[in-house]
Order: C-alpha cells, then sequence, then structure tokens
C-alpha cells in the first residue's frame, strides 16, 4: 500500500497536462479526480503575436514560462508557415517542465538559461542578472492573464521586453457541475498548479472553496490560494509536478508544509 493510500486527491490541471501527477499520485495510493478547472484557447487577436514571430531576428531572448507558451509559438510558427526554429534569438525557460516542451517542440534551438534551484519568475530574474540582459530586445509569449512580475524584473535589468499575448486560458463548460460533484463526494485535498485554476475552481464553487486544504506549485499560486480562501497545507519545492507530488504528501501525512 502506497503512502497516500485511501485519500482522495483532487488535481485541478487540464487533461492534457495531469497524466504525470495523476500517475505519480495513483503510484502513491491516492484515489484522483480530475476536476479540469482550466482550459487553453487562442488569444482574442493573434496578430501581435505573428508579427513578433516574424521578427524573431529583432531579438535576443526569447523567455518561456510554461509549456502552453510553448506549444502556442509552435502552432503559430506552424500557422505562418515558418520553421520550428526560434534562432538566433536565445532562449531561457522558468524550469525542467518548460524545458522538456522547448526540447520537444524546438529541438535545434537549446535552452540557455534555467534557473538553478527556484523554479519561478525570482529564479529566472536571477539567472538573468548573473548573466547580463542590459540592453537585449526581449520577447515574452505568455498568457493573456499572466503575472508581471518576471517582465518588470527584465526591464530593471535593463532589458527591452515585450510581453505578447500567446493563449488564454478559460473555464471549461462543464465546471461548475463537476466542482458541484466534487464537493459533494468529499476529498482530502486540492492541488493547483496556476493560480487561473485556483480562481476558476473557486468561481465554481460559489463560497463553498472556503477552508478547503490545498497544496500548490509554486508563490503565486500560493498567495492566489489564499487570496480565494483555500487553506494552504503546502507549496511545492521545488516549483515541479515532484514537487507538489511531495507536498501533498507532507500536507496528508504530517498536517503542515
Amino acid at each position: 500500500m502506497g503512502a497516500l493510500s485511501g485519500r482522495r486527491i483532487v488535481v485541478t490541471r487540464r487533461s492534457g497536462q495531469a497524466s504525470s501527477l495523476v500517475q505519480q499520485l495513483q503510484a502513491r495510493g491516492a484515489t484522483v479526480l480530475e476536476v479540469p478547472s482550466i482550459e487553453i484557447v487562442p488569444p482574442a487577436d493573434v496578430t501581435p503575436l505573428d508579427r513578433a514571430l516574424e521578427s524573431l531576428a529583432g531579438y535576443r531572448w526569447v523567455v518561456f514560462t510554461s509549456a502552453n507558451a510553448v506549444r502556442a509559438v509552435l502552432g503559430r510558427l506552424t500557422v505562418l508557415g515558418l520553421p520550428p526554429r526560434l534562432g538566433p534569438a536565445r532562449v531561457a525557460s522558468l524550469g525542467p517542465a518548460t524545458t522538456s516542451a522547448v526540447r520537444q517542440a524546438f529541438p535545434a534551438d537549446p535552452v540557455v538559461i534555467e534557473p538553478e534551484e527556484e523554479f519561478r519568475a525570482a529564479g529566472l530574474a536571477l539567472a538573468f542578472s548573473r548573466r547580463g540582459v542590459r540592453g537585449a530586445r526581449v520577447l515574452f509569449p505568455a498568457s493573456s492573464q499572466a503575472r508581471e512580475e518576471l517582465p518588470l524584473e527584465l526591464r530593471k535589468l535593463g532589458a527591452f521586453v515585450d510581453v505578447i499575448d500567446a493563449y488564454a486560458t478559460r473555464e471549461p463548460a462543464d465546471l461548475v457541475p463537476r466542482v458541484r460533484a466534487c464537493l459533494e463526494g468529499g476529498f482530502d485535498l486540492l492541488t493547483f498548479a496556476s493560480p487561473s485554476a485556483v480562481e476558476a475552481f473557486a468561481a465554481a464553487a460559489g463560497g463553498r472553496q472556503r477552508g478547503l486544504p490545498a497544496v500548490v506549485i509554486g508563490p503565486t499560486t500560493a498567495r492566489a490560494a489564499q487570496a480565494a480562501g483555500f487553506e494552504l497545507r503546502g507549496t511545492a519545492q521545488p516549483s515541479t509536478t515532484e514537487g507538489l507530488v511531495e507536498a501533498a504528501e507532507r500536507a496528508l501525512l504530517t498536517g503542515s508544509d
């Protein structure tokens, strides 16, 4: 029997991204309830992204903070009839999952910068500060709901950052009934991997989310969970799927992070 045998854990990642988390939780004996809280859609206007991709030669860096952004950029390059290349721009990644997506989508473009330990905005900004980015043009394709922390830090370092909507998130049409069924059936712990998922689940719960125990993938998501009224029981360290699983174990087996 696994360490999480008999525990019911809610995974709010969308189905295409949840497989590793689900498998690791199930391997530890947990019963996993999948309630995808967001889905990925194109941005309202793809023109700014298309123009940026057609002018990649003018950028020194392309910064990816999610696998979703990587896939969105590859998709637009394909639509535009452009090769799957980012060079001569160099690539920076927020962490292992994003780096893996870059390797799959752009095998000819190695990731040059990645945080050493903190797989979040502060860690990537620190990595850039050590290398130097003053005067460089940086393309930052991201969610239309992306937080401004990393672009602000890069601008403080002297970079010229273009934040471009690469994709948007929205609530699945069936989210409210799925959240209601989840609440009525009961569970031991919620897991969140993005502020958007936190906010969507909370909205669907209609106030019933207050006090529900949750673990999250990083500080930004932690702040969103606390603001929404969840009981924060742990934050992944590092901010990876493996770290999230370990945070869930600690929360359920010891009652604290």
